[in-house]
């Protein structure tokens, strides 16, 4: 399902092509001149740090190049930035999108920097040979500087950047959880490692535990960034699309992914270990504290925002569903292609034992533990029997799967084909023709039936819509709305998805009206849960439409027009498409 807003704030901007090059080349400029500027300063202090007595000591050329880079760039950046904050007391600039954008880059970059600076500063601390910390300190003060510049001007009073809020929710969280989230699987997986296989090679130079305490000082650092932009800054109260799919891309597919992975090269090491001692055991035993040190975190990671999706809207916690069931699909799905693969091996080439096994058991690793997430997500003995019953976003994540595994089916029997005609045009010695297509067979196999059973599904599906429409349930994809004015963005941003919703999920536009007396949206962020969310204006507009599309003739239109007057009218009227315009 997806849903949009149709809402022009007032003083919007007109939209030209000169206004919108303009502040492309206005704010590409101050992006690069607050780097200049950033850059500058940074040299200067750490020559600072480095001989506060002797300034020149590393050279000339470099102490030249950040004092061009400080009074010349420095300069024109400040010159340039009061120009465009003069700007933004008109509502249409603090509006635009370069705005937004340039806001939203700086702000990643300057965070991103900062944060890395005073962390590699921190570690630094923790090694057998103190590293230098000059350079660090001197990137991370400016850099923080910069940081808490531009989180000003988003949060400044007068001219407040109230649009983009989220945005800026999601950069920091999903920076600090990717951060935070790698470097801890790095600790956990050291510190395992050190009680699987003892102490490392490693350990007669420094301390085991030194790689361990770093891994933590970064993991802490990450930890912080996503605690501070998800609860202190509010991500975790927006309502929105883009803090939706970002939870489900990083929280449930990136971690999810993690997980998954992780339990399968555990399943494989033991396996190994039980079936197939062909490497020393050393040598088995090195991917296993990595694999559980994913396995732990990204089921932490996961399970966290699978229960954040929960309380969530219908269509996310239904989103979260179908991107864990992909995940583990591919894996199930990848266990039998190496699967096909390996039992081919065996039966072309008997001999070559230990490799056939080993591959054998990697495929079984991969289809044993996604095979069960896949069952337990997806649910296939329990799949719809009525059109009501299919949820929304099921028919593109059918097409979706249908249309990616048919592609690498298509790729592996070209290859296939590839593979054929050099046996029989080149030098046959070089083995026989099955243990050159084995691999894309297992492939072809593999995506073959990924691609038969999602498009038996989705065929299903569409007799399913396409029986109960003649009967009176009207199959609506597309639907105008055009009604009074909502009091607050919440309030709209509820309206429209309640309305598609209702409507079994269709796209809606929304259009407010001019002639209902009703007074402009605030400047709120769309999508905040706020009290004005809660309104019962919303639920009444999406019980008339729901009403007056029930009550109207629309003969199986998948384009309908809902208008609704001040008062308690109502008109519905089917669009056949293919509108044209001079």
């Amino acid at each position: 399902m997806t849903s949009q807003v149709a809402t022009t704030p007032p003083g919007a901007p007109a939209g030209g092509t000169l206004a919108s090059l303009r502040r492309l080349i206005l704010y590409v400029l101050l992006f690069a001149l607050v780097v200049i500027m950033a850059t500058g300063l940074s040299g200067l202090l750490e020559r600072l740090f480095t001989s506060a007595s002797i300034l020149v000591s590393g050279g000339v050329a470099g102490l030249a190049l950040s004092l061009a880079f400080t009074l010349i760039g420095g300069p024109l950046a400040l010159l340039l930035w009061w120009f465009v904050w003069r700007r933004l007391d008109d509502e249409s600039e603090r509006t635009a999108a370069g705005w937004g954008f340039y806001l939203t880059a700086m702000y990643a970059f300057s965070l991103i920097l900062f944060t890395t600076s005073f962390l590699n500063l921190a570690s630094s601390f923790i090694a057998t040979q103190k590293a230098s910390w000059e350079s660090p300190l001197a990137n991370g003060l400016v850099w923080a500087g910069i940081w808490l510049w531009h989180r000003w001007m988003w949060k400044h009073p007068a001219k407040p950047s109230t649009h983009l809020e989220d945005v800026r929710a999601v950069v920091g969280s999903l920076f600090g959880l990717l951060l935070g989230a790698g470097a801890g699987i790095g600790a956990l997986s050291a510190l395992l490692d050190v009680a699987i296989r003892g102490f490392p090679l490693t350990a007669a130079l420094e301390p085991w535990w030194y790689p361990v305490l770093r891994s933590v000082v970064w993991a802490a650092g990450g930890t912080a960034v996503w605690w501070w932009h998800w609860f202190r800054e509010g991500g975790r109260r927006f309502q929105t699309g883009l803090v939706d799919a970002a939870m489900i891309a990083a929280g449930i597919f990136v971690a999810g992914a993690a997980a998954l992975g992780g339990l399968g090269v555990v399943l494989f090491v033991l396996l190994r270990l039980a079936f197939d001692r062909s490497d020393p055991e050393n040598l088995l035993l090195e991917p296993l504290a990595p694999a559980i040190a994913s396995a732990l975190i990204g089921t932490l990671v996961w399970r966290y925002h699978r229960s954040e999706s929960a309380s969530r809207s219908a269509r996310t916690r239904r989103a979260s569903l179908l991107v864990t069931s992909a995940v583990a699909l591919a894996a199930a799905a990848s266990g039998i292609g190496v699967v096909v693969n390996a039992l081919l091996a065996a039966a072309v080439s008997p001999l070559a034992g230990s490799a056939t096994r080993t591959l054998l058991l990697g495929g079984i690793s991969s289809l044993v533990v996604g095979g069960p997430v896949w069952w337990l997500a997806w649910k296939p003995r329990h799949q719809p029997r009525t059109a009501a019953e299919i949820p929304p976003g099921r028919r593109v994540y059918l097409v979706a799967f249908f249309g990616v595994s048919a592609v690498v089916a298509l790729i592996s029997l070209l290859v296939i084909g590839y593979r054929l005609f050099e046996f029989l045009l080149g030098d046959v010695s070089g083995g026989s023709v099955i243990d050159r297509i084995r691999a894309p067979l297992g492939l072809l196999v593999a995506a073959g039936l990924v691609a038969g059973y999602h498009f038996a599904l989705w065929r299903h599906d569409r007799e399913l819509l396409a029986a109960e429409a003649p009967a009176g349930r009207r199959v609506i994809e597309r639907l105008t709305l055009v009604c009074p004015r909502p009091a607050t963005v919440a309030e709209a941003e509820a309206l429209v998805r309640g309305v598609a919703e209702a409507v079994g999920g269709a796209k809606v536009t929304a259009w407010w009206r001019a002639d209902d007396g009703g007074t402009a949206p605030v400047a709120a962020s769309p999508g905040v849960a706020s009290p004005e969310a809660a309104s019962p204006v919303a639920p009444d507009v999406v019980r008339r439409v729901v009403a007056a599309v029930d009550g109207a003739a629309l003969d199986g239109a998948r384009h309908v027009l809902v208008v609704l007057g001040p008062g308690a009218g109502a008109e519905v009227i089917p669009l056949a498409g293919g509108g044209r315009s001079r």
